[in-house]
């Protein structure tokens, strides 16, 4: 239970693989994300009876200026594409979502820095954005990115 010096705190963890057109994995990257504001509204939405869309999509691209509570999309969209899973833990974890989505070969293709979480295939609310250093996918390449959103006071 939260008390009156408790406030609610959302990380993310945000793991991204990029692996060749031979299957083997050529690198991995983790990196903490940014919970932007246009997020924040979403949760509360999430909250209440104002009925607005789960969260249903990633996007990559190549802008890395840095993450900021006022972003409401990624700056320069390279890609974008279903999740491939959305899941809640359970147990001690039941506080944890994980997102996962994999762009294929020919989707989003070049020097990424950014990705974020979104609730629509077009526009859509952002729930959270991270920059990242470089990524050079390859046309052949798949890139699989694994987002776990925890939820806790502190």
């Amino acid at each position: 239970m939260l008390t009156v010096e408790q406030t609610l705190a959302i990380k993310g963890l945000v793991v991204l693989e990029l692996f060749g057109p031979d299957g083997e994995l050529k690198e991995r990257r983790e990196t903490r994300n940014l919970v932007v504001n246009d997020g924040l509204y979403h949760i509360a939405d999430q909250l209440s009876d104002q009925g607005e869309s789960a969260m249903s999509h990633m996007a990559v691209g190549t802008d890395d200026t840095a993450a900021a509570a006022g972003n409401t999309a990624l700056g320069s969209e390279e890609g974008r594409v279903a999740l491939t899973s959305t899941t809640q833990g359970a147990g001690a974890s039941a506080n944890e979502v994980t997102y996962v989505a994999t762009f294929g070969a020919g989707t989003g293709t070049g020097a990424l820095v950014e990705a974020g979480i979104l609730n629509a295939d077009t526009n859509g609310d952002l729930l959270a954005r991270t920059v990242y250093s470089v990524i050079n996918k390859g046309a052949g390449d798949s890139l699989t990115v694994t987002w776990v959103l925890t939820i806790s006071a502190s």
